[in-house]
């Protein structure tokens, strides 16, 4: 965990060179995100990294890191997105898969479980300075627990600006 924190930091430290405020391919964003879930009330913390395959298309995978009362619970994430606007504030929808692991007892042998399913969503960036965005999403996962919840976040653009003048 501590080598990914450093590999983050360093990252983000490397990406404070400017970005284009359309989303055109070969554009990368890396995300720092926490979550909250509206039906089990659980707060997480996550991170991912958006690729933009084609010119308003982005694949983005992201893990989460989730603190249930009780037990430990972790999320990954596969989503492809579709950006509608373009300029500082970007609107769009998304779809992909999920998968979460469980473990509701995590000092005994054998209860760690998983589940898979599709998200849903939609979420928006908005530019905020050269090398930083707010990144904030909702979002239906379906899988065992069917938790819809919010995603807040900074957005760091790779290799370009976040907004223009």
């Amino acid at each position: 965990m501590k080598k990914a924190l450093v590999i983050f930091f360093v990252l983000v430290l490397t990406s404070f060179s400017g970005y284009s405020q359309t989303q055109n391919q070969g554009d990368t964003r890396l995300h720092a995100f926490g979550t909250y879930g509206l039906r089990w009330q659980n707060v997480g913390v996550g991170g991912g990294i958006e690729f933009f395959f084609v010119d308003h298309f982005a694949f983005m995978p992201s893990y989460t890191q989730i603190f249930p009362a009780i037990g430990s619970e972790s999320n990954f994430s596969a989503d492809f997105r579709y950006y509608i606007s373009e300029g500082p504030s970007q609107l769009y929808f998304m779809a992909g898969y999920s998968q979460n692991w469980e473990n509701t007892q995590p000092d005994g042998a054998g209860v760690r479980r998983s589940f898979k399913g599709a998200n849903v969503g939609v979420g928006a960036y908005i530019g905020l300075v050269d090398w930083m965005g707010l990144s904030t999403e909702f979002k239906f996962q379906s899988t065992n627990r069917q938790e819809v919840g919010f995603r807040v976040g900074l957005a760091f653009p790779l290799g370009g600006r976040a907004v223009t003048n």
